[in-house]
């Protein structure tokens, strides 16, 4: 267990001075019920923590980046920032799920790849390195892993809305979602969708929602737009 954890360490390029950080920063509230932690020993508080580091910070970022942006351009784009979705994509870049330590019915049930849990343990693992480092650590850690690719992240957060503008300009039918498949046992299921104009298939999306499976649906959609532009 500690081994995978210095594992993480040496991925993200820090050390903690007080390694329990790290490791109640990866404790699922699961992992904690079954193995009969204390509560206030899961990562939940570091997540609650991590949080609010995570907005002040992109807060501050985006404030100087776009000194042209109305403070509702400003709000909409650190939205997309730090949504779920967005933040497990960026945990996804480090494999964070892999380090999460789950319990047994958790684990069973596709926790470690699930959204809400990888994007939790993400905040969380910002609350242990500002607890441990200060808010330069963890400001460190945010620009480099999440504080990227902000035109994608914004076009992923709206990617519907955008796709529905898009339709009603370039196309004469109408928009709609239909799932074509599930993948998957019912505690882990994938739904597949395809975003069709009329008999045109314009785009096709995976996730563990229906909702989620349309807005990747929606984002390659718009990617192939792109590109045939």
């Amino acid at each position: 267990m500690y081994e995978k954890l210095h594992e993480l360490e040496d991925k993200i390029g820090y050390t903690f001075k007080n390694f329990k950080h790290l490791r109640r920063s990866m404790t699922h509230s699961s992992y904690a019920n079954e193995y009969r932690i204390q509560k206030i020993y899961n990562n939940e508080r570091l997540e609650f923590l991590g949080d609010a580091v995570l907005e002040i910070v992109t807060s501050d970022y985006l404030f100087a980046t776009y000194p042209n942006h109305r403070e509702g351009d400003l709000t909409k784009m650190r939205a997309s920032i730090v949504c779920e979705q967005t933040l497990a994509l960026a945990a996804n870049d480090i494999d964070l799920g892999s380090y999460i330590l789950l319990g047994k019915g958790e684990e069973k049930t596709g926790g470690r790849h699930r959204a809400s849990v990888v994007s939790d343990a993400m905040e969380a693992l910002i609350g242990a390195l500002y607890l441990d480092g200060g808010l330069e650590s963890a400001k460190a850690f945010i620009t480099k892993y999440i504080l990227k690719d902000i035109k994608n992240k914004q076009l992923f957060y709206d990617s519907k809305t955008i796709l529905q503008e898009v339709v009603q300009s370039d196309y004469t039918g109408e928009l709609v979602y239909e799932v074509i498949g599930e993948m998957g046992p019912d505690h882990d299921k994938r739904f597949i969708v395809e975003a069709r104009v009329g008999d045109e298939v314009i785009g096709t999306g995976h996730g563990r929602t229906k909702k989620a499976a349309e807005q990747e649906a929606a984002y390659n959609a718009l990617m192939k737009t792109q590109q045939d532009e």
